[in-house]
C-alpha cells in the first residue's frame, strides 16, 4: 500500500491548505489575528502599576488631567522630562477622563495602540515584500508579512515600550509612523488627484507622529531609501522625488528644532570627544541587532559607564562588527540590495538615539528598538517567503514549504514567552530595579532608584544600604548622596546625615535646601547655634524658603532669642499660614 505524504490522507491535507489559503486571501483576517495575538500576549501588563518616570509624568502631575483650555495649552507648550509630545499628552488626558488614576486603563491604551500598530505594520510589510519580490505568490507574501508583523509585535524588545506607561510616545508615534509610510506607499501606486490626496494624508500623519515623539524625525530619509529599494523609483531623475518630500523635510526640521529646545535632560557625553560618541553609536548599532536575534539578559537599564573608550573591548568589537557588516552589505549591494537598504534604514531610524546626541543615564535602551528594528522583522518575513517559494514553487503543498513556517512559528512563540517574562519586570518599582540589578549588580543608578523606592515605603535600613552601594560604585554621584543624607535624617541618624550633607554643601554652597537639611541635622544633634548659622545662610540664599524660615524661627525661640525669632516666624507664617507649628511658636512668643 502506498504511503500518503506526511502520513496524512490527501483530503485532510487539501482541506487544511484550503483553510490556510482562505485565511491568507482574506484582506482583513491576518491583521485582525495579529492584533488579537498582540493583545493576548501583552494583556497581563494591565495588572502592572505606575513605575519609574510615571511618578513624575503621571502620578505627581496634575496638568494633563483633563481636556480644558488650560490643559491643552500646557500639553502644547510643555517640555516635561525633555520631550515635546502634545499628542501623547492628549492621549493621557483622555485616559484620565476615562480611568482616573487607575493604571490598568493607561496600560490598556498602550496595548491597544501597539496591537493596532502591529496590524498596520502588516500592511506596510505586505506592500514592501510585494515590491521586493514581484514573482512571489500573493498567499506566500501575506504569510511573510504576517510573520514580519508578529515578529515585530511579540519580540521582548517591544515590552518596555508597551508595558511602561510613560513610553506611550513609542507606541503612538509608531502607529502614526506606519500610517505615514502606508499612505506614502499608496501614493506611489496612484496617479493624479488620488496620488496628491494620499501624499497629503501621509504628510498629515507624519505631523501627528512628530507630535507624539520626535524620534521619527529621520523618516524623510527613510522614504528616499525606500524609493531606491524596493520601490525602484529611480527613473526620471531625483528632482521630483525630492520635491514630493519637501513637506516631510520641513516638518522633520521643525520637529528636530523643537525637540532640541525642549531637551533639558543633562547630556552626559555631549562634551566628550567624537571618538567617545562614535564608540557608543557603534555599540548601539551592534546591541540592537544582537538582541533582536538573541533577546536574553534584557534589562530596564543598561547604564552608561563612567569611562567610555573606543579601545575598550565591548566598544571596539562592536565597531569592528558594524564596519564589517557595512562593508559586506555595500559590496553585495548589486546582488542583494535589500540588505543594504535594511541596514541604511536601521541606521537612520537609530540615529537620533544612537549616542551621537545623548541624554540620560543609559548606554542603550530596549525602547529604542521599537522602530529602528523593523527592517529585521521584514527580513524574517522575506526569509519565510523565499523558503516557501523554494519548497513549493509558489503553492503551499509540501512538507518542505511548511518547515520554515514551523520554525518561524516556534521562534515567535518563544519570543512571546520571553515578552511575558519581561512584562512581569514592569509590575512595580521594586521588581523593576531588582530585575535591573539581577542583570547588572554594579549598576549604581539601579541601586539608587531601588533605594529611593524602599525609602518611600519607610524601609530606611534597606534603602541606606542601596544608597551606600551606589556611592561605593560611583562616589561622585550627587543624587544618591543627597537621598542617603535625607534617609539618614528620617532614620534618626543625624550625625551620619550631618557628614553627608557637609560634603554636599561643600560642592553646592548656594543650595538653600541643603543648608536647611544640614540645619535640621544639627538641631537634632543638639547643636543649635551651628544650626542657626546654616539656616541663616539658607535664608540669605532664598529669602522665601518657608521651611528654612520656620526652622530658623523656632530654633531662635528655643534659644530664647524672641526679638530675632518673631519677625522670622511672622514672615514664615505669611508664606505658609496653615502651619500649626508656626502658630504655636508665635503664641508662645507673643505672651507677655
Amino acid at each position: 500500500m502506498a504511503a500518503y505524504e506526511d502520513g496524512e490522507h490527501p483530503s485532510a491535507l487539501t482541506a487544511r491548505r484550503s483553510r490556510l489559503s482562505a485565511f491568507l486571501s482574506s484582506p482583513g483576517m491576518p491583521p485582525a489575528a495579529i492584533a488579537l495575538i498582540a493583545l493576548a500576549v501583552f494583556a497581563p501588563a494591565c495588572w502592572n502599576g505606575f513605575v519609574w518616570d510615571d511618578e513624575i509624568n503621571l502620578v505627581g502631575n496634575v496638568h494633563y488631567r483633563g481636556l480644558g483650555w488650560s490643559h491643552l495649552r500646557w500639553m502644547l507648550t510643555t517640555g516635561t522630562m525633555g520631550h515635546w509630545i502634545p499628542l501623547t499628552w492628549l492621549s493621557f488626558g483622555l485616559d484620565y477622563l476615562m480611568w482616573g488614576m487607575n493604571p490598568a486603563g493607561y496600560h490598556l491604551t498602550n496595548i491597544l495602540l501597539h496591537a493596532t500598530a502591529a496590524a498596520a505594520f502588516y500592511f506596510v510589510a505586505l506592500r514592501l515584500l510585494r515590491a521586493a519580490m514581484p514573482l512571489t505568490g500573493e498567499a506566500t507574501l501575506r504569510l511573510g508579512a504576517a510573520t514580519a508583523a508578529l515578529f515585530f509585535a511579540l519580540h521582548p524588545l517591544r515590552t518596555e515600550s508597551v508595558a511602561w506607561t510613560t513610553e506611550r510616545r513609542d507606541v503612538l508615534s509608531g502607529l502614526l509612523f506606519f500610517v505615514t509610510v502606508l499612505t506614502y506607499l499608496r501614493a506611489c501606486e496612484s496617479e493624479g488627484a488620488g496620488r496628491r490626496g494620499w501624499l497629503a494624508g501621509s504628510v498629515a500623519s507624519y505631523a501627528l507622529a512628530l507630535a507624539s515623539k520626535s524620534i521619527v524625525m529621520t523618516l524623510p530619509l527613510v522614504l528616499i531609501v525606500l524609493d531606491i529599494y524596493p520601490l525602484r523609483r529611480t527613473g526620471g531623475g531625483w528632482r521630483g522625488r525630492i520635491a514630493e518630500k519637501l513637506a516631510y523635510f520641513a516638518l522633520a526640521i521643525a520637529g528636530a528644532s523643537i525637540a532640541s529646545s525642549m531637551a533639558r535632560v543633562p547630556a552626559l557625553i555631549q562634551d566628550k570627544p567624537l571618538s567617545v560618541r562614535l564608540a557608543i553609536s557603534a555599540y548601539s548599532h551592534w546591541f540592537y541587532l544582537w538582541k533582536t536575534v538573541f533577546p536574553l539578559g534584557l534589562s530596564p537599564l543598561y547604564e552608561l559607564p563612567a569611562r567610555v573608550s573606543l579601545l575598550d573591548p565591548p566598544f571596539l568589537s562592536s565597531a569592528l562588527a558594524v564596519v564589517a557588516i557595512t562593508t559586506g552589505l555595500w559590496l553585495l549591494r548589486r546582488r542583494w540590495p535589500a540588505g543594504l537598504a535594511i541596514w541604511a534604514i536601521y541606521a537612520l531610524m537609530l540615529a537620533p538615539v544612537s549616542g551621537l546626541v545623548h541624554a540620560g543615564p543609559q548606554l542603550v535602551a530596549n525602547r529604542y528598538s521599537y522602530l529602528s528594528c523593523l527592517g529585521w522583522a521584514l527580513l524574517i518575513g522575506a526569509g519565510v517567503c523565499v523558503a516557501v517559494r523554494a519548497g513549493t514553487g509558489g503553492a503551499l503543498r509540501s512538507s518542505y514549504a511548511r518547515l520554515p513556517v514551523i520554525a518561524a512559528t516556534l521562534w515567535i512563540a518563544g519570543l512571546a514567552g520571553l515578552s511575558l517574562d519581561q512584562i512581569r519586570v514592569w509590575r512595580d518599582t521594586d521588581t523593576l530595579w531588582r530585575s535591573a540589578l539581577d542583570a547588572d549588580p554594579r549598576c549604581d543608578f539601579c541601586h539608587a532608584n531601588l533605594g529611593a523606592a524602599l525609602e518611600k515605603r519607610g524601609l530606611y535600613g534597606a534603602a541606606i544600604e542601596h544608597f551606600e552601594t551606589a556611592l561605593a560604585l560611583r562616589p561622585d554621584s550627587t543624587l544618591p548622596r543627597r537621598n542617603l543624607a535625607l534617609t539618614l535624617l528620617r532614620a534618626g541618624r543625624p550625625a551620619e546625615a550631618d557628614a553627608e550633607l557637609r560634603r554636599l554643601v561643600a560642592a553646592a554652597p548656594v543650595d538653600a535646601d541643603l543648608r536647611n537639611y544640614l540645619g535640621v541635622a544639627l538641631i537634632r544633634e543638639g547643636r543649635l547655634e551651628e544650626a542657626v548659622e546654616q539656616l541663616q545662610r539658607a535664608v540669605r540664599v532664598n529669602p522665601g524658603h518657608a521651611e528654612a524660615l520656620t526652622n530658623l524661627g523656632t530654633t531662635l525661640a528655643t534659644l530664647d532669642r524672641p526679638a530675632e525669632a518673631l519677625p522670622i516666624l511672622r514672615k514664615a507664617i505669611a508664606i505658609t499660614p496653615g502651619d500649626a507649628r508656626l502658630r504655636d511658636a508665635l503664641r508662645r512668643l507673643d505672651r507677655p
